[in-house]
């Protein structure tokens, strides 16, 4: 196969695991990095092996050696990031949320229809073996039958303490919701993924547990967990939830609820859901990855390891190494890349893989969810 070039833009948390990512697949290689200046992105490159380095993401879209763009930029650049990388004509592989609101994101979704180009959204937990397994019993296999309700929680506790900092809770960088657009996008997107349903009303609590937070006068990195003296901080207005919990309704007239939290201690990444049908249960944990719980009525309950031989068909190709040997959070996106690499190189059709549409959907959700808060009322998605 034909080696593809990549570039990525941004090195926080999760560019070096785009990186990492990337270079699993074997046909694809990293030759270009920007960042917001030309000398931090020459020290990322350098750390990473990469040869190119920018200081404007601007020249690396330019860059004719780069042929697919990661778009890994804090939240407020990924509208115009995304825009410039389509404008060139070159697939792009975006963060999430998608964009700042949804009227950013359906300008996304129509200037990714016009022009043609292989667009994708890292909801990277579609992607783990279980994941499929669970989607395939909810729709295409009948296990789970009807579902009557799904309910679950995205939990975590990097912003427990007052002192806890990071861009994410500047909304002129983050948006006008955090822990909802943050981590509550990815449950939303995953139980859609699984059960095929559409969430179609909401009714939301947010919650600001830190009214004020002391700010470090200098950057950090995500989760670079910093321990810092009282004078290193100022003080800073908080209006982005800490907490929120969300009554939502499908377009099957199931209901459900999820919770979302960035201070609940213990709690590092406790992506969990239930989906709760007229034939079987499905229950999943992400820090527990390679186990999915069925509940019966009838007979005993199961738990399926993750193990190919135990696995539909085609669930199997996402599942990489024999039972007993765990697969994890890294498999996710790479199994995700995977799939986008191998449609622009032709070897795979499309359609497995999120794209712009769900990035737009999903903040359509979390749009829903803050009016809804603010109303103190159910509010439609406006899709």
């Amino acid at each position: 196969m034909k080696t593809i070039k990549a570039g990525v833009v941004g090195t926080g948390f999760i560019g070096p695991a785009h990186v990492e990512a990337i270079r699993r697949l074997g046909f694809v290689e990293v030759v270009a990095l920007a960042e917001k200046d030309a000398d931090l992105a020459r020290a990322k490159a350098d750390a990473m092996s990469i040869p190119k380095a920018y200081g404007d993401y601007r020249d690396l879209i330019a860059d004719p050696d780069v042929e697919v763009v990661h778009n890994c930029t804090p939240n407020h650049l990924h509208f115009p990031v995304n825009k410039a990388t389509m404008a060139a004509g070159k697939p792009i592989i975006s963060e999430k949320p998608l964009a700042m609101d949804s009227g950013e994101s359906r300008e996304l979704v129509r200037l990714a229809r016009e022009s043609g180009v292989i667009h994708a959204i890292n909801f990277n937990y579609r992607c783990m073996p279980l994941v499929q397994q669970a989607r395939l019993m909810c729709q295409q296999y009948g296990d789970v039958g009807r579902v009557y309700l799904a309910h679950g929680a995205y939990l975590q506790d990097w912003l427990l303490l007052d002192t806890d900092w990071n861009w994410r809770l500047v909304p002129e960088q983050s948006g006008t919701t955090r822990a909802i657009a943050d981590i509550g996008s990815h449950w939303c997107d995953l139980i859609q993924h699984i059960t095929g349903l559409k969430i179609v009303r909401v009714c939301a609590d947010l919650v600001t547990v830190h009214p004020v937070r002391h700010r470090p006068k200098g950057d950090i990195e995500s989760f670079a967990g910093k321990l810092l003296k009282p004078e290193d901080l100022e003080e800073v207005a908080i209006d982005t939830e800490d907490y929120a919990s969300v009554l939502i309704e499908f377009d099957n007239s199931a209901h459900g609820v999820f919770t979302v939290s960035q201070v609940s201690a213990g709690r590092k990444n406790g992506l969990r859901f239930e989906i709760d049908g007229s034939g079987c249960a499905l229950a999943w944990e992400q820090e527990r990855p390679n186990e999915l719980w069925v509940g019966h009525r009838e007979g005993p309950n199961q738990i399926i390891m993750k193990d190919p031989s135990l696995l539909y068909e085609e669930a199997r190709e996402y599942a990489h190494y024999p039972g007993g040997h765990n697969e994890a959070y890294p498999d996710g996106p790479k199994n995700l890349f995977r799939n986008v690499y191998g449609h622009i190189a032709g070897e795979r059709p499309g359609g497995d893989y999120p794209t712009f549409v769900d990035g737009h959907n999903a903040i359509a959700i979390c749009d829903a969810i803050a009016a809804s808060s603010k109303s103190r009322q159910w509010t439609d998605v406006a899709y």
